[in-house]
């Protein structure tokens, strides 16, 4: 039990969230070397939402309003740490929420559903025949109904391979991303960088306003 006096009480229950995510089949081994690498970029940024992260917050809410088939890509890491802001997203868009993961698991993808859904999604899409162009990896792997189609995809702790293919295939990407300088960030239509516990309440309020 972490006492709230601690300086690092914050960033402590976060990292409990990523470590549950594990043991319940949420998110994989590999999220937890991510999850550290954006803390320390979180503490580069003083663990602030920044002025520049709010102007891209309301970019993003305006965008995906004014998409024709927006959709909301889950990765296990985020699946963790914010699950009930995925649900709460997904109808002030609205858009379909759609489990994408790097390393290959049908269990994970489930799981992930599954979590999704106690938290309140009504449908959660997994990858079936649609397909990613320009990349090799289990991500090329999505629904013919939800990514295949989209021409908006929010997509929070993205690997930057795929993000370039979205781009590629004209698509529109928002993403939340710590590190500026990653490939993602730079090449995402749109960049959040801020940490995605602040970024998404703030993204939420945008929408409903």
């Amino acid at each position: 039990m972490v006492p709230k006096s601690h300086p690092r009480y914050s960033s402590l229950k976060i990292r409990d969230r990523i470590v549950a995510g594990v043991k319940k089949g949420i998110t994989s081994e590999h999220g937890l070397l991510a999850h550290g690498r954006g803390e320390a970029f979180d503490y580069m940024i003083g663990e602030k939402t920044n002025a520049k992260a709010k102007q891209q917050i309301k970019k993003a809410a305006i965008l995906l309003k004014k998409a024709n088939h927006p959709v909301i890509s889950v990765n296990g890491n985020v699946a963790a740490l914010v699950p009930k802001q995925l649900v709460q997203l997904s109808k002030a868009i609205p858009a379909p929420l759609e489990v994408n993961i790097f390393h290959p698991s049908k269990a994970r993808e489930k799981a992930i559903a599954k979590h999704l859904k106690k938290h309140g999604a009504r449908e959660v899409l997994l990858p079936n025949t649609g397909k990613i162009k320009y990349i090799e990896s289990n991500r090329r792997f999505c629904n013919k109904e939800g990514q295949a189609k989209a021409d908006v995809i929010f997509v929070p702790l993205e690997d930057g391979d795929r993000c370039e293919a979205l781009i590629k295939m004209k698509k529109k990407v928002i993403t939340i991303d710590l590190n500026e300088k990653s490939r993602t960030a730079k090449k995402a239509t749109i960049t959040i960088v801020d940490n995605v516990i602040r970024a998404m309440p703030l993204l939420i309020k945008e929408l409903k306003n």
